[in-house]
């Protein structure tokens, strides 16, 4: 009977021992946790890690085609988005307002190349004279333009944005200036068509 009993608590020994080993579920653990002695370590994740070796040195030619294509992309972003003095509502609102509408400022600087070339003084007279009317008849076109612009701008401001901090100085030379831009070249490109309600 003695025997019967030390063989069944060495039984219990082993088994004490075998579920000691055996490994538990696997549990998170924090991210400094070092495992016990006599565990194995666990593999660190790979993710976001460096690579191993160095990367090969691009050449020249490389080199130039990657800085043609940031700059591509550059370029169409800024086209695309504009930049900081772009953002706000109150100049998407001005640009709309210039970009549904025919402006004399887009005419201003072909009319001037004009001007430019009849007033030469190997011109005669009456050519002067004419580019002399053109250029007076695209100043005031231009005036009276911007007036109507900064005019509807600041209505639609203060209807839509009545607690707005922004300058309206500052917003109507912005419109100003997009308004005597030809409309392929304007940054941020036009969002609305010509005769759009805005």
């Amino acid at each position: 009977m003695p025997s019967l009993f030390r063989r069944s608590k060495s039984t219990n020994l082993v088994d004490e021992a075998v579920t000691s080993v055996t490994p538990e579920e696997t549990v998170e653990r924090p991210r400094g946790y070092t495992p016990a002695k006599g565990r194995e370590t666990p593999k660190r994740p790979t993710v976001g890690r460096r690579p191993a070796g160095p990367s090969r040195p691009l050449t020249k030619e490389e080199e130039r085609e990657r800085r043609r294509q940031l700059r591509a992309e550059a370029s169409a972003e800024f086209r695309r988005e504009g930049g900081p003095r772009d953002r706000g509502p109150e100049r998407l609102l001005a640009r709309n307002v210039v970009d549904s509408r025919r402006t004399v400022g887009t005419w201003f600087f072909g009319g001037a190349l004009i001007v430019l070339i009849g007033s030469n003084a190997a011109m005669p007279p009456v050519v002067r004279l004419i580019s002399n009317i053109l250029w007076g008849a695209l100043a005031l076109g231009v005036v009276v333009d911007s007036v109507l612009i900064c005019r509807k701008i600041s209505k639609l401001v203060r209807e839509r944005f009545p607690k707005t901090d922004q300058r309206m100085g500052s917003l109507y030379l912005y419109a100003v200036m997009r308004s005597i831009t030809f409309r392929r070249m304007r940054a941020p490109a036009p969002a609305v068509q010509l005769g759009d309600k805005v």
